[in-house]
């Protein structure tokens, strides 16, 4: 991996691990969220985990989507 390959494999890295860790967030807040009921529903309730893991769901196959473009047009 040498050139503008390497960046792009980074960068593709780099989203797949913040893609993982908000998904791995989104799932903390909500276990936490839950215990108090009222709190819970006044921050959005499961709306608001489905969309943070919807967000993170799509930085995360988006670098999936780069590190295999990377692999594929290495030179």
């Amino acid at each position: 991996m040498f050139g503008a390959n390497a960046g792009g494999f980074g960068l593709g890295l780099l989203a797949l691990l913040l893609g993982i860790a908000g998904i791995a967030a989104a799932l903390r807040a909500r276990r936490r969220r839950a215990r108090y009921a009222e709190a819970y529903a006044s921050t959005g309730g499961i709306f608001y985990t489905a969309v943070q893991v919807g967000c993170s769901g799509a930085l995360l196959v988006g670098g999936i989507v780069l590190i295999t473009l990377a692999m594929i047009f290495k030179s």
